[in-house]
């Protein structure tokens, strides 16, 4: 039989491995653009003179999001408590992901990106929040730790699928590890 404390201590342990996974598919997407940025705009027609200024944009937008999205996020969190945020965040930004593999303009890539800027800026709070408020003080260093390590992993797995595999399933793959992560 299970004590209450093995209980308790497996639940930290999977608490921990949400947040940290939950950070690894919030890194993949939060750099992604910035590795598939001059392919994926070229396929969609942006000539050379103009990369740079439309993936500026696309970008500023996506920052926009996150700063909006952090704001949302928290006090959300605080409303409705931070499971809930963490995995809305996730869900919002894995469906910007899918989105974003089907984009076919500029306009429609920045729109997608804010959303997905929104729905990154409420992960990594939620997540470090629930580890630090959870774990006792001893050990939520560790936890937090493992959260950032772990995460750190999401941008070379993205360089990878988007070097390997193209720009549009490097977003499908983006959008399908959120969706893992959630089940």
């Amino acid at each position: 039989t299970q004590t209450p404390a093995t209980q308790a201590n497996r639940n930290m342990i999977f608490l921990v491995l949400v947040a940290s996974l939950g950070y690894f598919v919030d890194i993949y997407d939060l750099l992604i653009f910035s590795i598939v940025r001059v392919k994926s705009l070229t396929d969609i027609g942006v000539s050379l003179a103009d990369i740079k200024a439309k993936g500026v944009y696309i970008m500023k937008v996506q920052m926009l999001g996150l700063l909006l999205g952090g704001i949302l996020w928290g006090v959300l969190g605080d409303k409705l408590g931070r499971i809930k945020v963490l995995f809305g965040s996730i869900l919002l930004y894995s469906i910007a992901n899918f989105c974003n593999g089907f984009v076919h303009n500029v306009d429609m890539y920045a729109l997608i990106r804010f959303c997905a800027g929104v729905g990154l800026a409420g992960e990594l709070g939620a997540g470090i929040t629930l580890v630090s408020e959870t774990m006792s003080k001893e050990n939520r260093g560790y936890g937090t730790m493992m959260v950032a390590v772990v995460g750190l992993f999401g941008a070379v797995l993205a360089n990878i699928i988007a070097n390997h595999y193209g720009w549009r399933n490097a977003y499908f793959v983006g959008g399908s590890l959120g969706v893992v992560l959630l089940l």
